[in-house]
């Protein structure tokens, strides 16, 4: 067996352990109030690390403004609460007409 094949057997039974922990273990393990904000939080850094990594860099380099300019219509138009595909549509339009004016 070739060590890239046992490197993805250990990858595939600890996920499946780690997967599989989670429901063996509700409601015998209780969290206490402050470790569940700090994952609460953690989550929340880590989806805005996400967003703003994915909408501000191409390649290793800055995107354009058009790009940040329609994630940035798709945050306003979400915030407002228009359904996802009006979301969606409006962040693409958004940095479509601007790709189209030159705005890089």
């Amino acid at each position: 067996m070739s060590a890239t094949v046992a490197l993805i057997l250990v990858l595939a039974a600890g996920t499946y352990a780690f997967r599989l922990v989670g429901p063996a273990l509700h409601g015998r393990v209780e969290l206490p109030a402050r470790v569940r904000e700090l994952l609460s939080a953690g989550a929340v850094v880590l989806l805005a690390a996400l967003l703003a990594t994915g909408a501000l860099t191409e390649g290793g380099g800055f995107a354009g403004w058009a790009r940040p300019a329609g994630v940035l219509m798709g945050g306003v138009l979400a915030w407002r609460r228009a359904p996802f595909a009006v979301v969606v549509l409006g962040a693409a339009a958004t940095t479509a007409v601007l790709r189209a004016m030159g705005v890089g």
